[in-house]
């Protein structure tokens, strides 16, 4: 699953540096984070780090993009060119 954020975002700019996908990116209104590169932190951190830093509490899993630990694993796996 991929985390996406919602429109209580204020623009603070926290959680973008923490994404050690870069997966989060400044967008038109908010912050967005892209769905093809967010691994919810799997093989990076225990926990999202975009969620434990956020002030506002506005990034939950994206119901439009559901992913097993087991696939947010391959797509680490993937994008770090690491093998499974």
């Amino acid at each position: 699953m991929a985390l996406m954020i919602t429109d209580d975002c204020i623009n603070c700019a926290v959680c973008e540096p923490e994404c050690p996908n870069l997966a989060i990116y400044e967008g038109v209104d908010i912050y967005e984070i892209d769905p093809h590169l967010c691994t919810e932190c799997v093989g990076h951190f225990d926990e999202p780090q975009c969620q434990m830093v956020c002030p506002v509490d506005c990034i939950p899993v994206n119901p439009e993009h559901q992913e097993s630990p087991q696939q947010l694993q391959e797509k680490y796996n993937y994008l770090t060119g690491k093998s499974s």
